[in-house]
C-alpha cells in the first residue's frame, strides 16, 4: 500500500472513498479521449480529408470494440488479482499514446485501425471497469449515488473532450486535435490514479461508506428487505462478512439476472454507439450546420450529465428491473426524436433525452452487479458481462455507416430500427431481479 494512502485514510476529516471516488472520476472523465462523441466530431472532418466512407472509418471504433469482448475477462481478473490502482495507471498510459497516434492516421488507413483499436479497448474494458469496481467496493449503502457521480465524472468528459476537439480542430486542424487530447489524458488522470487508489476500504482498515463497526452490525439485520425492494446493497464489515451475501463468479454464472443484465446491457450499448458516433453527421446530413449539428454532441454529454446524478438516486428508491426499464424506454423515445429532428430544437431534444438514457445504461449495470453477487468477485464478475457491452458498441460503431452507405446517405432506416430494439430490450429488462440461491438467500 503506498504510503500517502495510508496517511490519508488515517488524516482526512471525511471518508477516504470520497478520495476514491475522485480519482476513479478523473479516469473516467479522460478516458474520453477515445470517447464515441470525440469520435464523432472527427468523422466528417476525416471522411472530407481522406475521402474514406463513413463506414470503413466507423469500423475502426467497431473493430476496437470487437476485440475489448476479449480483453474485458483478463481486465476484471487483473483488477482482482493486481489491483485497480496498477490496471488504471497503465491503461491510461496506454490510451494517451493512442490518442496522440490518431494525429497521423491520414497518413495510412491502418494507423486509423490500430490506434482507434487500442484506445477503444481502454476505453471499454480496463478503465471502465476498474473505475466502477474501485467505486463499488468502498460504498454499498450509498453505492447509487456514488455511481451516479462517477459517471457524472464520465459526462464531464463527454462534453470537455469533444468542446476541446472542435475548438482545435477549427483553430489548428484536427490531426493537433488529437495530440491536446492525449495530453490532457495525463495532466488529469494519470497521477491520481497511480498514487491514491486502494482496492478496499478494508485494506486501511475502513469500512465501507464511511461506516463505524457497530453502524455496520446494525444494518445487517436489514439486508435481504433492503436488497429485494430499492435493490440498495447491505453495508459490510472488515471481513466482509456483515450483512452482505457474496457470490463466486461460478454461482453468478448460473442465475438468471447476469444474462439478462449483460444482454439487455449489451443491446443498449448497440444503440448508444450507433447513435452517438453518427449523430453530428446523422443531423448535418438533414440539413443543419456543421457547428449546430457538432453542438448537439454537448448537449447530448449535458443530459448524460443530469442523468448520471438522477439515476443514481432512482436507483435508491426503486428496484433494478423497473430502473433499468424505465432507461430503455427513454432511449426509444430519444431515438424515435431522433427520426423526424431537421432543425436543432427537436434535434437538441432527442440529444438531451438520448444523454439522459445513456447515464442510466452506464450507471445501472455496476450499481446492479455489486448489489446482486457482493463485492469479492465483482472484478471477475464484470469481466464476464463487459464483452457483451464491448460487442454491442462494436456492432453499433459500424451499422449506421452500412445503412447510410445502402440507404443512398440516409440514417432514418437505422434509428427507427434502433427505437424498435429499445423498445423490446426495455421489456426484458423486466427480468432482472435480485438472484437467490438454493435456500431461499437473495444476493
Amino acid at each position: 500500500m503506498h504510503p500517502l494512502i495510508i496517511y490519508l485514510s488515517r488524516r482526512l476529516p471525511f471518508y477516504y472513498g470520497w478520495v476514491i471516488l475522485g480519482t476513479a472520476g478523473s479516469a473516467m472523465f479522460a478516458r474520453n479521449a477515445a470517447g464515441s462523441l470525440t469520435f464523432a466530431v472527427f468523422v466528417p472532418l476525416i471522411a472530407e480529408d481522406t475521402g474514406w466512407s463513413r463506414a470503413l472509418i466507423g469500423g475502426a471504433a467497431a473493430l476496437g470494440g470487437l476485440l475489448a469482448v476479449g480483453a474485458s475477462p483478463p481486465s476484471g481478473w487483473a483488477i482482482d488479482r493486481y489491483g485497480a490502482r496498477l490496471v488504471l495507471a497503465l491503461s491510461l498510459v496506454v490510451i494517451g499514446i493512442s490518442t496522440m497516434a490518431l494525429a497521423w492516421l491520414s497518413a495510412h488507413i491502418a494507423i486509423l485501425y490500430g490506434a482507434m483499436v487500442v484506445g477503444r479497448i481502454m476505453f471499454s474494458s480496463p478503465l471502465n471497469v476498474g473505475a466502477a469496481t474501485v467505486v463499488g467496493r468502498w460504498f454499498v449503502r450509498q453505492r447509487g449515488r456514488a455511481t451516479g457521480l462517477l459517471f457524472l465524472s464520465h459526462s464531464g468528459g463527454m462534453a470537455a473532450f469533444p468542446l476541446v476537439a472542435t475548438w482545435v480542430s477549427a483553430v489548428w486542424g484536427w490531426e493537433r486535435a488529437w495530440i491536446v487530447l492525449g495530453l490532457m489524458v495525463y495532466v488529469i488522470a494519470l497521477a491520481p490514479a497511480s498514487l491514491l487508489v486502494a482496492q478496499r476500504p478494508e485494506d486501511v482498515g475502513l469500512l465501507p461508506d464511511g461506516d463505524a463497526p457497530a453502524e455496520a452490525d446494525d444494518t445487517a439485520d436489514t439486508t435481504d428487505t433492503t436488497a429485494n425492494t430499492a435493490g440498495a446493497a447491505p453495508s459490510q464489515g472488515p471481513a466482509g462478512a456483515s450483512g452482505e451475501v457474496q457470490w463466486t463468479t461460478g454461482e453468478a454464472r448460473r442465475t438468471l439476472a447476469l444474462w439478462v443484465l449483460a444482454i439487455g446491457t449489451g443491446f443498449l450499448f448497440l444503440l448508444q454507439s450507433g447513435t452517438n458516433i453518427y449523430q453530428a453527421d446523422l443531423l448535418r446530413s438533414r440539413g443543419i450546420d456543421l457547428t449546430l449539428a457538432q453542438l448537439s454532441i454537448v448537449v447530448n454529454a449535458a443530459g448524460t450529465g443530469l442523468g448520471s446524478v438522477l439515476w443514481g438516486r432512482v436507483l435508491e428508491k426503486l428496484p433494478v428491473s423497473y430502473t433499468y426499464t424505465l432507461v430503455a424506454l427513454v432511449m426509444a423515445l430519444a431515438l424515435a426524436l431522433f427520426t423526424v429532428a431537421a432543425t436543432p430544437l427537436p434535434a437538441y431534444l432527442a440529444a438531451g433525452l438520448f444523454g439522459v438514457a445513456v447515464a442510466g445504461i452506464l450507471v445501472v449495470p455496476p450499481v446492479a452487479y455489486a448489489n446482486f453477487f457482493g463485492r469479492q468477485s465483482l472484478g471477475r464478475i464484470r469481466g464476464i458481462t463487459e464483452p457483451f457491452t464491448s460487442l454491442g458498441q462494436a456492432i453499433g460503431a459500424v451499422s449506421s455507416g452500412l445503412v447510410f452507405h445502402f440507404s443512398g446517405g440516409s440514417y432514418t432506416g437505422a434509428f427507427a430500427a434502433y427505437a424498435l430494439l429499445a423498445t423490446i430490450t426495455a421489456a426484458a429488462l423486466l427480468l432482472a431481479r435480485p438472484p437467490r440461491r438454493a435456500g431461499g438467500v437473495t444476493g
